[in-house]
C-alpha cells in the first residue's frame, strides 16, 4: 500500500513504524473473513482492511472524527487478522499507533473518559482486591451486568513450601489473584510436582497491557519498566524463565522488547525479559514426562472394593486469541493434556474466533462482546460431563458469565488431577 505521510508524522517514530506496516498491506481482504466484528456487523470499516484505510487517511493528514474513533474502538485487537494475512501485516502494532493518533485529535465525551480512567487506574490498583471481595460478598444482590464481572469466591489452596534447584519467575498479575486466586496457586503446585520452584517478585504488578491498550501508553510503559526493575535481580541470579499463566499478560511481556526498543535505559533489558518469557503451555513438553507417572498411578476404589484408574474429566478447550494469534501458540494444550490422560477437544466451528472478552472490551462494548460470548459458547457446545478450559483470566470469567458449565484454566484441572 503506497502512503504519503503528512508532515507532522514524517520523521517520527510512530509515523515511520506505521508506514512500514501499511506498505505490507496488499488490499486482499482475506482478513475480513476472520474478523469477529466484521462477521457480526458486516461493515467494511469494522474489519481490518477498513480500519487500515482509516488509519492511513489520518497518517496522510485527514482529520479523524468520532466515527473514526468508534471503528477503532470496536476492534477487539484479537489479531486473528495477523494469522490470516498472507503479507505479514503487523496489525496489532498499527492499531495501537492509530488509536493514539486519533485520540490525540478527537476528544472523548466526559462519560467515556471517566469510564476508561476508572478501568485503567482501578483494575491494577491495590484497592481492586478488597473491592472484588466486597463484590463477592454482595454478589447475590448485584444486577446481572455487574454479577457477570464478579466471579464466585474461590479457595486457592496451599502454596507448596519446597525449594528446588530449578527456579522460574511467575507474574502474579493484577486482577487474577483477586478474581481467580486458584490459577496462580495451581500453577505453583503443578510446577512443584515437576521439580520446579515458582518465584514471585513482590514489586512486580500489572504487565502494562491495561493502560497501554486504553491509550495511556505512558502509563503502560511505566508499568513495564517497573516490572523489569522488579524482575532483573532474579534474571541476574539465573532464573530459567518468566512463566505466564494468563496469555493476555504473556503476549504483552513478550513484546516488551518491541515496545521499549527506543528506550536507551531499558531496551536491552526489555528484550532479555521478552526472550525469557514463556506461556505456561510452552512448559508442557518438559512437564509431561515428570507428571505422567503420578497421573497414571492414580487409582481409586470400585464399588466392590477393587481398584480402578480414576477417569479424568472430558475437556473442551477455548484457545484465547492472545495465545493462538498473539503468541502464535496452537495445539500445545490439547496435545500435551491428552498425553496426560485427558480427553480434550476444541470447537468444531470457529475455534479461531474471539470470545468477546478482549481485556476491557466487554465493559466498553458490551453488546458486541456478549454476542461473541454466546456465539462462542454455542460453538463449544459443552456436554453435561465436560469442563470448558482456557488459558486467560479474561476469557474464563467472560465465558463463565454465560454458562452453568464450569469454566477453568487448564492448569487448575491438571492440579486437581494431581
Amino acid at each position: 500500500m503506497q502512503t504519503h505521510l503528512a508532515p507532522e508524522y514524517q520523521n517520527t517514530a510512530d509515523g515511520q513504524a506505521a508506514e512500514a506496516i501499511l506498505r505490507k498491506c496488499v488490499h486482499c481482504g482475506f482478513c475480513t473473513a476472520t474478523c469477529p466484528t466484521y462477521q457480526l456487523l458486516g461493515d467494511e470499516l469494522d474489519g481490518p482492511r477498513g480500519r487500515i484505510y482509516l488509519m492511513k487517511q489520518v497518517l496522510e493528514g485527514e482529520q479523524p472524527t468520532r466515527a473514526t474513533q468508534m471503528h477503532l474502538d470496536r476492534c477487539l485487537t484479537c489479531r486473528n487478522c495477523e494469522t490470516t494475512c498472507p503479507s505479514g501485516v503487523d496489525y496489532g502494532h498499527l492499531v495501537d499507533i492509530g488509536r493514539k493518533l486519533v485520540d490525540a485529535k478527537v476528544p472523548r465525551p466526559a462519560g467515556e473518559r471517566a469510564l476508561r480512567w476508572a478501568l485503567k487506574e482501578g483494575l491494577p490498583s491495590p484497592l481492586f482486591a478488597p473491592a472484588m471481595k466486597l463484590g463477592q460478598m454482595l454478589r447475590p444482590l448485584l444486577p446481572r451486568s455487574l454479577k457477570n464481572k464478579v466471579p464466585a469466591p474461590q479457595d486457592s489452596g496451599a502454596w507448596p513450601r519446597r525449594t528446588h534447584a530449578r527456579k522460574m519467575l511467575m507474574l502474579a498479575g493484577c486482577v487474577q489473584p483477586a478474581m481467580s486466586p486458584n490459577i496462580n496457586s495451581a500453577t505453583v503446585r503443578v510446577l512443584d510436582a515437576a521439580g520446579i520452584e515458582a518465584v514471585v517478585a513482590p514489586a512486580a504488578g500489572c504487565c502494562g497491557a491495561l493502560k497501554f491498550h486504553l491509550n495511556d501508553q505512558d502509563g503502560g510503559t511505566a508499568a513495564m519498566r517497573a516490572n523489569i526493575d522488579a524482575w532483573w535481580p532474579y534474571v541476574e541470579q539465573g532464573v530459567e524463565a518468566l512463566v505466564m499463566n494468563a496469555s493476555g499478560c504473556g503476549v504483552t511481556v513478550k513484546e516488551y522488547g518491541h515496545i521499549l526498543r527506543d528506550d536507551p535505559a531499558y531496551a536491552e533489558k526489555a528484550q532479555r525479559i521478552s526472550d525469557l518469557t514463556r506461556d505456561l503451555s510452552e512448559l508442557l513438553p518438559d512437564l509431561v514426562p515428570a507428571l505422567q507417572p503420578r497421573l497414571s498411578g492414580r487409582r481409586g476404589h470400585g464399588a466392590e472394593g477393587g481398584s480402578q484408574t480414576i477417569a479424568q474429566p472430558a475437556l473442551v478447550f477455548h484457545p484465547p486469541c492472545t495465545l493462538q494469534h498473539g503468541q502464535k501458540l496452537k495445539g500445545g494444550v490439547e496435545t500435551h493434556m491428552a498425553a496426560l490422560g485427558f480427553a480434550v477437544r476444541v470447537a468444531a466451528n470457529e475455534s479461531h474466533l474471539c470470545c468477546g472478552s478482549a481485556g476491557t472490551y466487554s465493559v466498553l462494548n458490551p453488546d458486541i462482546s456478549y454476542q461473541l460470548r454466546d456465539r462462542k459458547l454455542g460453538n463449544l457446545a459443552a456436554a453435561e460431563n465436560e469442563v470448558i478450559i482456557s488459558a486467560n483470566i479474561g476469557c474464563i470469567t467472560h465465558l463463565q458469565s454465560g454458562t452453568a458449565t464450569p469454566v477453568k484454566h487448564w492448569v487448575e484441572v491438571l492440579d486437581a488431577a494431581l
